[in-house]
Order: C-alpha cells, then sequence, then structure tokens
C-alpha cells in the first residue's frame, strides 16, 4: 500500500513539472506573507481601475501562470469532477433513499446517511468549479457564490473524512470492545457524533465565508476564485491558525484513529479462531481506499505549506488540487463502500454474541 501512495505521489509530481518547467521559487519572502496554504501567493495592487473587483499582480514567471493555462487545470482537474459527479450524484442520492431499508441497525444508517449527504453536496459543489476549469480559472458567478462554494468544497472534504473515522470507531467498539458497545445507547450517541461532525464543518467553512475569494490578477486577465489570495494583507493572515487547526482535526486525527481502529479490528478477528476474512477482506479494503484518495492530499497539503512558511514556494499548490481529486473520487465511491460494509453489519452482532458466553464462563 506504502508503494502505491509512492507511485501516486510521483505520477502527480511528474505530471504537474511539465507545466512548471523554467518556473523559478519566490525569494524575497516573508513567514508572514507565505503562511497561507492551499494558494497561490498575489499582491494587491494599488490602483484599481475597475471600482468593482480587487486587483491581484503576479510574476508571469511563478506557478500560478503554467497552472492556469496548462493541461492540468484546463483539462485534468475538471474531468476528473465530471466523473466524480456522474457517478457519485446518483448513487449518493440513492443511498440516501434505499439504505434505510438495507441496514439492521439505526446507528449505522445514521452514519451513513451523513457520509451520503455530505458526500453529495461536496459532489454538488464541483458544478461551478468544472466551469471555472475549463475556462482557464476564470471565475464569473460573483463572490458569494465563490465563497460559498469554496466553503462547501473542503468543509465536506474533511466532513466525510470525520464521519468515516466515526464509522471505523463504531466498528472498532463492536469488534474490540462488545461488552461495553452492548452498553451504549448507540442511535444517541450516533446522533449527537453526527451533530459534533456538523458543528466542526460549520466551524471549518465560516473563516472562508468571511474573507474575500474572488481576485482579478492583471496579468492573466482571469477572476480567479480561492486559487489566488493576497497573502501580505492582514485580511487573510487570519486564515493561518484556522488551516493548521483543520489539517489537524480533519485529516491527521481521523487518520489515526482509521489507522488504529483497522489494526485493532483485524488482529482481534484473526485471533478469535474463526473464520472472518469476508469481514477482514471489507474492511480492509474500505481503509485502503481511505488512504489512497486522502493521504496524497493531506501530505501535500501539509507539505506546502511548509514550504510556503519556509522558503515562499507556492508551485506544490497544483499538485495539491491534483490530490483533492482523489478526495472527490472517495465521494463517488463512498454509497458502494457503505452497502459492503451494511452486509457485514451482521458480522459485528454475530461476534458479539459468540463473545458473549466467554465473558458468562
Amino acid at each position: 500500500m506504502a508503494d502505491l501512495v509512492q507511485g501516486l505521489l510521483i505520477c502527480l509530481m511528474a505530471v504537474q513539472t511539465i507545466q512548471h518547467d523554467g518556473n523559478r521559487t519566490w525569494t524575497n519572502t516573508t513567514a508572514s506573507s507565505a503562511a497561507i496554504p492551499k494558494t497561490f501567493r498575489g499582491k494587491t495592487s494599488k490602483s484599481n481601475h475597475t471600482g468593482q473587483l480587487p486587483w491581484l499582480n503576479v510574476n508571469l514567471e511563478d506557478p500560478v501562470t503554467a497552472y492556469s493555462t496548462g493541461l492540468l487545470s484546463t483539462w485534468v482537474i475538471p474531468c476528473s469532477y465530471i466523473l466524480a459527479m456522474l457517478v457519485g450524484i446518483p448513487s449518493n442520492a440513492y443511498i440516501l433513499v434505499s439504505l434505510r431499508l438495507r441496514a439492521k441497525s439505526l446507528s449505522t444508517v445514521v452514519l451513513y446517511l451523513n457520509l451520503a449527504l455530505s458526500d453529495l453536496l461536496l459532489l454538488l459543489s464541483l458544478a461551478l468549479r468544472v466551469h471555472y476549469h475549463f475556462n482557464r480559472i476564470n471565475w464569473i458567478f460573483g463572490e458569494i457564490s465563490c465563497r460559498l462554494i469554496t466553503a462547501l468544497f473542503y468543509g465536506n472534504v474533511y466532513c466525510s473524512a470525520q464521519t468515516i473515522a466515526c464509522i471505523s470507531l463504531k466498528r472498532y467498539l463492536a469488534v474490540v470492545r462488545p461488552f461495553f458497545y452492548r452498553s451504549l445507547s448507540k442511535t444517541t450517541l450516533t446522533v449527537w457524533t453526527c451533530l459534533i461532525v456538523w458543528f466542526l464543518f460549520t466551524a471549518a467553512i465560516v473563516p472562508e465565508l468571511l474573507v474575500r475569494q474572488s481576485y482579478y490578477v492583471t496579468q492573466l486577465d482571469v477572476t480567479t476564485c480561492h486559487d489566488v489570495l493576497p497573502l501580505d494583507d492582514e485580511s487573510h493572515y487570519p486564515l493561518v491558525p484556522y488551516r493548521l487547526m483543520l489539517v489537524f482535526m480533519g485529516f491527521i486525527v481521523p487518520f489515526l484513529i482509521c489507522i488504529y481502529t483497522h489494526v485493532a479490528v483485524v488482529y482481534h478477528l484473526r485471533q478469535s479462531g474463526c473464520d472472518w476474512r469476508p469481514f477482514i477482506r471489507v474492511s480492509s479494503l474500505v481503509f485502503t481506499i481511505f488512504v489512497v484518495c486522502y493521504l496524497p492530499s493531506g501530505l501535500l497539503h501539509i507539505a506546502h505549506y511548509i514550504r510556503l512558511f519556509s522558503y515562499g514556494d507556492d508551485r506544490l499548490y497544483g499538485y495539491y488540487r491534483v490530490a483533492v481529486c482523489l478526495c472527490c473520487f472517495h465521494s463517488c465511491l463512498d454509497p458502494f463502500l457503505c452497502l459492503l460494509m451494511s452486509k457485514t453489519a451482521a458480522s459485528e452482532l454475530q461476534f458479539i454474541s459468540l463473545q458473549r458466553p466467554a465473558v458468562r464462563m
């Protein structure tokens, strides 16, 4: 699995390198002006002749120029979004309608419906971004829609990861701590868990809604949405602690939870003396897809932040945008994974019942 993730990262870097050949890194920057992740760095123009939209200046040799006109941004990313939407929107809508009839546990239904709703909102937010990328990152839908789409996109990426971590934790309790799991009020606990996840989602999107996201880039003659921000301005500096918290709560914590719970579940099932291979295969498949889809974007996000903070180099942003496409593919795969996991819910109950006599003895 490590080789697979490494191979994906190498492929992403190879594609982006074609566009950035000959570009050079920013050298004269300060830590405060480069500490905003996920975006290219622009500078606010002192003169604004339009009277409507703030201007930004960029160096034509910077990576943003190659990104805005290159094959990666104008074809690879939007085509990936279209594919994810074609598969994910109808399948997640089907899950929302039919899962209640398939799952045996109400708590399981609540978690999977929460995941399907988050994925559906993420995929729906891609529609305007497809036009944006086909239009050479030229946003024509206004500032309000830009803020809303940006907030929904990133908020739901992390909301999905947190929900998957909750599902993994539920399985861990059912298999590794079965008697404690039986003593819980599972439906009530699950509802509160989902409410907390959506509270974190709301907290995650509010800062994105409070700052301007769209700017007219004079040298490129386009209006960008979130991709180029005036990182030297004080208006965007408060996003630094917010983005750090978002990476920690939205990626690192769910990822660590998924790793620990998966390893613990597989270990206990193998020690039980029964044949749980179908259950282990499904659990391992879900975990592998989660790692492949979320690990590249998480690592590149952190690496991009470090390079911005240390050197003012923003060229990793293009790699990050490609890696985020994998998160969108995870959203369109979640409905099929939900069906597989709901079929193994009976195995959890069976495992709990098999553990009961051992304790009574």
